[in-house]
C-alpha cells in the first residue's frame, strides 16, 4: 500500500461478516495449521487423474454386478467442482517443488497493485487487511516516535492460493504490530486480550480514541478473519486432491483387474475347455474381493464352483467309442485346475 493510499475502514462490514459468534482463540502466532501443502502435493506425486466425465471401460454387466465396479462407477459419475482446474493446479505444484513461493508466475512489469488485482476474492481480502494494519501500525509509530515494522508480504505472496505456510508468517508480523501497538497505549491495551473474541476486539475498537488503533485493531480482526476463510478453502482444496486419488486408485485397480481378467479368459477359450470362461473369471473375481486366498484355492482345484464343466461339449475319447460319463467331468474339471494354477496372467 502506498503511503498516500489511505484504508478502507471496515468496521460495519466485519461486524456482520463472522456467522457466529466464537469463544476464546488461541493468539494466531501460536496457532500453527495442522496440514501444509504438501500434503496435497503428496497426495498428487503422480499424473493428472482421469476425468469424471469420461467414465473407464468395463466389461458386459449382468444384474448381479459386483460391489467394486458399483463403487468405481460412484466415483467415475460423481460431479466434482471445477475438478480439471484444481487437478491441473496441484499438478503445477508438484511439478514446480519448493523453492518457488508460487506455482504460477506473475508478469514482472507488474506493480504490486496490478498484482492484488489478480488475486482471487478470499486472498485479495486477507491481502487488504494485512495491507490495512500495517498502515495503522506504520502511523502509530510515527505518531510515538516508535520504530516502526516492515511488512514483508506482497500481493505476489498470495498467488495463485493461500497456503498454510504464508498464515505463520502473516500470524508473526501482526503480533509484532501488537508490540507497537502495546507500547503506544499500554494503558488502553492493559486490559485486551489480542487472543479474545471477534466481538470483543471490536466492541473496544469502537470505543477506541485514535483513529489509528482503531483501524489497526479493526484489521487485526479481518486478517483473523480472513485467514479462517482461506484455511477452510485450502482444506477443501485438499479434500478434493484426496478424492482425487482415491478416484484414480481405484480406476488403476479396475483397469488391472479387467486386463488380468481378460488375459485369463483368453487363455482358457485358447484352450478351448468345455466351461464358459467368462463366467468362470468373473466369478472368481467377485468371490476374490471377499476371500482372496479361499477364492484362488477353490479355483485351482475346483474351477467347477465357479462355472459348471459342459459336459455336452467335452469330446468323446478314442474317435466317439468312449461316451462321455460323470467321471470325465471330474478328470476336466481337474485339468481346467491345474491350468490355471499354472498360468501366468
Amino acid at each position: 500500500m502506498n503511503n498516500n493510499q489511505q484504508p478502507q475502514k471496515v468496521l460495519k462490514k466485519i461486524k456482520h461478516k463472522r456467522p457466529v459468534a466464537q469463544g476464546n482463540r488461541i493468539p494466531p502466532a501460536m496457532a500453527v495449521p495442522e496440514s501444509t501443502e504438501a500434503d496435497i502435493k503428496a497426495l498428487l506425486a503422480e499424473d493428472t487423474p482421469p476425468q469424471a466425465s469420461q467414465p473407464a471401460p468395463a466389461p458386459q454387466k449382468n444384474d448381479d454386478d459386483d460391489e467394486f465396479e458399483r463403487l468405481l462407477n460412484e466415483f467415475i459419475s460423481a460431479e466434482l467442482d471445477d475438478s480439471k482446474e484444481n487437478a491441473q493446479e496441484n499438478l503445477d505444484n508438484v511439478k514446480s517443488g519448493q523453492a518457488a513461493e508460487q506455482s504460477q508466475a506473475l508478469p514482472i512489469s507488474n506493480t504490486d497493485e496490478e498484482n492484488s488485482n489478480l488475486l482471487e476474492d478470499p486472498e485479495k481480502s486477507l491481502y487488504r487487511a494485512y495491507q490495512n494494519y500495517f498502515f495503522a501500525i506504520r502511523a502509530i509509530a510515527e505518531d510515538k516516535n516508535l520504530t516502526s515494522v516492515s511488512p514483508s508480504l506482497t500481493a505476489e505472496n498470495f498467488y495463485p492460493h493461500y497456503k498454510p505456510r504464508l498464515g505463520i508468517r502473516i500470524s508473526k508480523e501482526i503480533m509484532q504490530g501488537w508490540d507497537i501497538m502495546l507500547k503506544a497505549f499500554p494503558q488502553d491495551l492493559a486490559s485486551l486480550n489480542p487472543s479474545g473474541t471477534d466481538d470483543e476486539l471490536l466492541d473496544f475498537a469502537e470505543q477506541a480514541n485514535d483513529d489509528n488503533l482503531q483501524l489497526a485493531v479493526i484489521s487485526y480482526v479481518e486478517i483473523l478473519i480472513e485467514m479462517e476463510g482461506c484455511d477452510i478453502q485450502y482444506e477443501t482444496r485438499k479434500l478434493k486432491a484426496e478424492r482425487h486419488k482415491i478416484e484414480k486408485e481405484i480406476y488403476e485397480a479396475h483397469q488391472a483387474r479387467v486386463e488380468r481378467s481378460q488375459k485369463y479368459i483368453e487363455a482358457i477359450k485358447k484352450k478351448e475347455f468345455p466351461i464358459d470362461a467368462e463366467r468362470l473369471v468373473k466369478n472368481f473375481f467377485k468371490t476374490s474381493n471377499k476371500d482372496a486366498d479361499g477364492a484362488y484355492k477353490m479355483l485351482t482345484t475346483n474351477p467347477a464352483t465357479f462355472s459348471p464343466i459342459e459336459i455336452n461339449k467335452i469330446k468323446p475319447r478314442f474317435f466317439g467309442l468312449i461316451k462321455v460319463t460323470p467321471q470325465d467331468g471330474i478328470r476336466v474339471n481337474k485339468e481346467i485346475g491345474e491350468f490355471i494354477k499354472n498360468l501366468k496372467a
